[in-house]
């Protein structure tokens, strides 16, 4: 397998030097853009010392918070580009949790780029995931806090990969990358990754294939996304999940849906529905087994930069894994966040 994908990798370097042109008229530009984002979360029936959070981001209880502040720096000469995109705060450690002791959490993203043509373009370095609906920048999303799917699949791949365009509005990417969400590794094991997207001729309906695999890995993930009317459109999300580490197996599978109204510009809703399910011997969330969670965000948007986002959450799962006030355990859970995010 690793002889495999180091011939592949060789065969696009030769492919990329080949290709490679110097142009006495290239053009140079650098953009910059970063965001900063802070909540206050409050869970109803945690107990002492308990956030009854299970997902990524969001793990505090009756608290002020800040998110993350973000700086992203693009720079393109001709048919290269490099894109240096850096995190600071508790999001941004959680984001790049295997990185803490090498000084490189921060690094949220960090890569070189060559297009080697108008339909083929290479990149080597960290980048976040191709995997899932959900990004770790809350400017991204609609929803403040994540999705189970989002929390327990890849965040980010370091590695080379390569995009190819074939076609109207059909392209595919592959790539290698060292284990998931490991910047720096010293294993052997690498995994595949890979993507088809397409679209329609109006952009309506968007689909995205997307897979990553390896020694004891395997990911199948499908999104979907659909415009109904100006005001309204669907999003769907399906992930299925399988690792083998140590003798242990964990396995799951997710399905969201996500259903966004926009009344007004300065104004919309999204709710987000999902159900996580557990299916290995090793279940990721304890005794769950299965966990469905209702998402109700509004998005107050002010003058293009500033986002409110009051929240309302309810998760239940098949067993009873959520803490009360009293010291005892229930089923179901319910929290309301207030989230404010200010991008430039």
């Amino acid at each position: 397998m690793l002889k495999k994908i180091f011939s592949v990798t060789a065969s696009l370097f030769a492919f990329f030097c080949a290709t490679a042109q110097t142009d006495s008229t290239k053009k140079s530009s650098t953009t910059f853009s970063g965001f900063v984002d802070a909540y206050y979360r409050s869970n109803f029936s945690a107990g002492p010392g308990t956030t009854n959070n299970l997902t990524s981001f969001t793990n505090s209880q009756n608290s002020f918070e800040l998110g993350m502040a973000s700086m992203k720096v693009e720079h393109t000469t001709g048919k290269v580009s490099g894109t240096v995109d850096l995190g600071f705060g508790m999001r941004a450690h959680e984001f790049s949790y295997n990185d803490s002791s090498r000084g490189l959490s921060a690094i949220k993203q960090a890569y070189v780029s060559f297009a080697a043509s108008d339909k083929v373009k290479f990149t080597m370095g960290k980048w976040a995931t191709h995997i899932g609906y959900e990004v770790v920048d809350p400017t991204g999303n609609r929803n403040y806090s994540m999705a189970y799917a989002f929390s327990y699949g890849p965040f980010f791949h370091t590695g080379f990969k390569a995009d190819i365009s074939l076609g109207g509005k059909s392209a595919f990417m592959i790539g290698v990358a060292n284990p998931t969400d490991f910047t720096t590794t010293t294993s052997n094991v690498k995994v595949l990754i890979a993507q088809f997207s397409t679209a329609t001729k109006n952009d309506k309906l968007k689909a995205f294939v997307n897979y990553q695999g390896g020694t004891g890995l395997s990911q199948f993930d499908l999104v979907v996304n659909g415009i109904v009317s100006d005001k309204f459109s669907v999003g769907y999300n399906g992930t299925s999940q399988s690792l083998k580490t140590n003798g242990l197996a964990e396995s799951w599978t997710s399905h969201i849906v996500y259903l966004n109204l926009d009344p007004s510009a300065g104004f919309g809703m999204t709710l987000r529905g999902e159900y996580f399910k557990d299916r290995a011997t090793n279940p990721i969330l304890g005794n769950a087994a299965n966990i469905f969670a209702a998402t109700l965000s509004g998005n107050i948007k002010i003058d293009g930069h500033l986002t409110i986002i009051p929240e309302f959450r309810l998760d239940n799962a098949k067993n009873s894994i959520f803490t009360k006030s009293d010291g005892g355990f229930a089923k179901g859970t319910n929290t309301f966040l207030l989230a404010a995010v200010y991008k430039f």
